[in-house]
């Protein structure tokens, strides 16, 4: 399983919107200036969250987006989904592959549901609250 940019991305923007702690919507001039991220590729990130009801948008003067969901219940695997299509390790484990006509010899199959299993359950478990909320203690070491 390999991450593409467009599903990490889509985290950093998540993380961005959750990180202004508003209930305003954010333009996405002020996300791509922050993140780092071209405003044609930045749409197309946009669209997808958008279609995945992740974020909202409004046209027009003051517009711009927002998240549809406190920080607290929107979930890495949500966004690593809705970017990637699927995060199984391996292709047989996809839902749109269907059923693998070795499965059935398979030796190394059960080692792949386990890890496909772990990778889910963690990504399920880290929500984007959590990532707003992990870089504020870097550099502060309590001894």
């Amino acid at each position: 399983m390999k991450i593409s940019t467009k599903g990490r991305y889509a985290l950093r923007v998540i993380i961005d919107l959750a990180e202004q702690n508003s209930d305003s919507y954010i333009t996405l001039k002020e996300i791509s200036k922050r993140q780092g991220i071209s405003m044609k590729y930045l749409e197309s990130i946009i669209s997808l969250l958008v279609k995945g009801d992740i974020l909202i948008g409004l046209r027009g003067k003051g517009g711009g987006y927002k998240l549809t969901k406190s920080p607290d219940q929107i979930t890495a695997a949500q966004i690593l989904i809705l970017t990637e299509g699927s995060i199984a390790p391996i292709a047989c484990l996809d839902a749109k592959a269907g059923t693998c006509s070795r499965a059935g010899e398979c030796k190394t199959l059960p080692m792949w549901i386990e890890l496909d299993r772990r990778i889910t359950e963690y990504l399920q478990s880290v929500t984007i609250a959590d990532l707003a909320a992990s870089g504020d203690d870097i550099g502060h070491y309590i001894i």
